[in-house]
């Protein structure tokens, strides 16, 4: 499975920025797909996933409320709505797939895509 995320960049405090990530390759292997980041000097962290049959989604409780993701299965693409933007949320993103199940742990998550950077001032 390969992943390409798209759609990073600089906006300011309040904004609102949407990423996306296309899957190839051997897709029906997919169970999950998530995002997540990570920030200069600290640990990769989760921020949200959705289940690639079920459609169910958990989330972050820093980004719950402002964050959505979204799934098209027959296009195989997952969309990160990310809004009203606060300079902690600067990070590089990255979308995953999990062949196994659901998980919150960046641990399990066999492919991952490039990471795009997100930018927010203040």
């Amino acid at each position: 499975v390969q992943l390409q995320a798209s759609g990073g960049g600089l906006v300011q405090a309040g904004g609102s920025l949407r990423l996306s990530c296309a899957a190839s390759g051997r897709t029906f292997s997919i169970q999950s797909m998530g995002w997540f980041r990570q920030a200069p000097g600290k640990d990769r962290e989760f921020v949200v996933v959705v289940s690639w049959s079920g459609g169910g989604t958990y989330i972050a409780d820093s980004v719950k409320g402002r964050f959505t993701i979204s799934r098209d299965n027959a296009k195989n693409t997952v969309d990160l709505q990310m809004n009203n933007l606060n300079p902690e949320d600067t990070a590089v993103y990255y979308c995953a797939a999990d062949p196994r199940g659901t998980s919150t742990s960046p641990k399990l998550y066999a492919y991952w895509g490039q990471g795009t950077q997100v930018t927010v001032s203040s």
